[in-house]
């Protein structure tokens, strides 16, 4: 997760939290994080602010076209000396739904390509209907950005949104475009299952072996959701610890791509060179099952990755304390919860990653 998603995910975690932390610390406007006062009041016009669209222009830019950053919208900065311009107080944006919408509407044509991966979010939102919201500009792949007031093409410098010297804009310019792929969990599903309907599982010769177990099983995929063909796609995973003995991790259905020899309890996959994912297609990596026993003895933890040649790769974790693991496996196998309700638990707690 690069720092502009981690600042960004905080603000949607802990909402206005995040911002009196930015005050109290006094933050400084750094590489990935800038805070505006929005101008925006309603009284004059039906839309965004000119100051608060020129702001959004240079910032769209600005980040697009270096390595990403947010925006917050409702903090005033004062400037110091030391360390430049830090979070000094709390300045609402008024009617912060109709800003919100102000704002959505006027990304599209605030930049020369416009950047379609821009996205908004109401950090918090009082009686009145006046909060705060935060907009996250990743890394655009169609740099370079120019604002379409002033014509200018920026980059982010420091705490600043500065116009980019020519050398820097000449390479921007022959930059080759990269692809960029998604990571995408898909088929879930989870099964209870008697151990004599499989005994491989648990072989008679075990005493005492588990009579039932649970298996949760998904498929991993990759979208290729840039306008370039993607190649030479990757996908590696890691069972740190699979939570007991009589627990199990299997990959299946990656039969289409090359093997590469790894420790044990690691898959490493990848296309064969020939292979070329389109923009805007998906393929598929492989079938993960995971199998787990009434017996849980320790934590619960797979790391992944996922990407290909030239991309920021994609990483996913799935971990689960063993206390939790064994209070979900034991309401598993009372049936007493409805499949699609267990299956939105394990995937909403217990999986994490760029997705």
């Amino acid at each position: 997760m690069s720092r502009a998603e981690d600042i960004f995910q905080k603000l949607i975690y802990f909402g206005e939290e995040a911002v009196d932390e930015f005050i109290i610390n006094s933050q400084t406007e750094e590489l990935f994080l800038d805070f505006k006062r929005a101008d925006s009041t309603g009284k004059n016009n039906n839309s965004l602010h000119k100051d608060d669209r020129r702001n959004l222009a240079k910032c769209i830019s600005g980040f697009g076209n270096s390595e990403g950053g947010v925006v917050v919208w409702g903090v005033e900065c004062s400037r110091s000396v030391e360390i430049g311009d830090v979070a000094r107080a709390k300045v609402k944006v008024q009617n912060v739904y109709r800003f919100l919408s102000w704002l959505e509407n006027a990304i599209s044509g605030c930049t020369i390509p416009s950047h379609s991966k821009v996205r908004n979010h109401i950090i918090s939102v009082d009686e009145n209907g006046d909060g705060f919201v935060a907009t996250y500009i990743p890394k655009s792949e169609l740099a370079p950005l120019m604002t379409t007031i002033g014509n200018t093409f920026y980059i982010r410098s420091g705490s600043n949104n500065v116009p980019a010297p020519y050398s820097v804009l000449a390479g921007m310019f022959g930059r080759r475009p990269q692809a960029e792929i998604e990571l995408l969990i898909t088929d879930k599903k989870l099964e209870i299952l008697e151990n004599s309907d499989a005994d491989i599982l648990y072989p008679a010769s075990i005493d005492s072996p588990p009579e039932k177990y649970m298996k949760i099983s998904f498929v991993i995929r990759g979208n290729n959701q840039s306008n370039v063909i993607a190649r030479e796609l990757y996908l590696s995973c890691t069972t740190t610890s699979d939570g007991g003995d009589y627990n199990k991790v299997r990959f299946l259905n990656y039969n289409q791509m090359d093997t590469i020899a790894g420790i044990e309890g690691q898959l490493n996959i990848i296309t064969r060179p020939e292979l070329r994912v389109p923009p805007r297609s998906t393929v598929k990596f492989a079938t993960v099952e995971i199998i787990f026993s009434p017996y849980i003895e320790e934590d619960f933890l797979l790391d992944g990755v996922i990407g290909a040649d030239g991309t920021a790769p994609r990483n996913f974790r799935i971990y689960i304390p063993k206390n939790k693991l064994r209070s979900f496996v034991a309401k598993a196998m009372r049936e007493e919860v409805q499949e699609n309700a267990l299956l939105n638990e394990f995937f909403s707690e217990y999986v994490s990653g760029d997705f």
